[in-house]
């Protein structure tokens, strides 16, 4: 069992930054392969990015050259730094986490959520 807790969400004028961050309990983080998903009203839910255990990424190409995804596998946490945001990257942006990592970034169905954190970002 993962829980996932996420933090760093906010209000933000466009062309700002934001740090997502994303705390696991248990002492198997490691093992998981971790991802960011974002849901905007009316859309559904898609994948930002993902992080094997090793450390590859994959990042959605809406977000490519200004979103990052890592992980500090000794703090328990993944983080998704966000830059040059637009307004378009408005959504409750969730963590997930599987130890499959197609299961994040293909299938994109996790065994396991955080409960979201919004993120407004203002013209």
């Amino acid at each position: 069992q993962v829980q996932l807790v996420e933090s760093g969400g906010g209000l933000v004028q466009a062309g700002g930054s934001l740090r997502l961050s994303c705390a696991a309990s248990g002492r198997t983080f490691s093992s998981y392969a971790m991802g960011w998903f974002r849901q905007a009203p009316g859309n559904q839910r898609e994948l930002v990015a993902g992080i094997t255990v090793g450390g590859y990424t994959k990042v959605a190409d809406s977000v490519k050259g200004r979103f990052t995804i890592s992980r500090d596998n000794a703090k328990n946490t993944v983080y998704l730094q966000m830059n040059i945001l637009k307004p378009e990257d408005t959504a409750v942006y969730y963590c997930a986490a599987d130890k499959q990592y197609l299961k994040v970034v293909v299938s994109t169905t996790p065994d396991y959520w955080g409960q979201g954190t919004q993120v407004t970002v203002s013209s």
